[in-house]
């Protein structure tokens, strides 16, 4: 587990782009059991390829574009274990990956970016691709 002085920067990152955030099991399944629409769900992490790809792309994808999902959320891998191993078990039959990012529409996975599809990609990539995403399923 990290200390929560290292990773509140990273949190504060996307929660005041906008970003619930999950700390527990009960909180991730109160959202995905009860939201109708779409969520875009960012598992964080403090891996560079989160710092440097995943986080400032997912913001940009929220810019300048005609759909974006209803609701963002986020939980942080190596933090908020129990609320991470939750949302895990609704990213399924993807394998536990960091950062990644998933979107859901009515509580089921309709899209995920895996964490090898964020390393080597830089913001601007990752945020282009959502983007797409975003045109077709929101």
């Amino acid at each position: 587990m990290y200390p929560e002085q290292l990773v509140a920067p990273m949190r504060e990152d996307l929660t005041i782009a906008g970003f619930d955030e999950f700390k527990t099991a009960e909180e991730v399944d109160a959202h995905m059991e009860s939201h109708k629409g779409t969520t875009l769900v960012v598992i964080n992490s403090v891996c560079g390829c989160a710092a440097g790809a995943a986080r400032p792309g997912v913001k940009l994808s929220l810019q300048n574009t005609e759909k974006q999902p209803d609701k963002l959320a986020t939980v942080f891998a190596g933090v908020d274990h129990e609320a991470v191993s939750r949302m895990r078990e609704y990213t399924l039959p993807y394998p536990p990956s960091s950062p990644s990012i998933a979107l859901f529409k009515d509580g089921e996975l309709i899209h995920f970016v895996e964490r090898h599809h964020i390393e080597g990609r830089n913001a601007e990539m990752i945020g282009n691709h959502l983007r797409e995403v975003y045109q077709e399923l929101c």
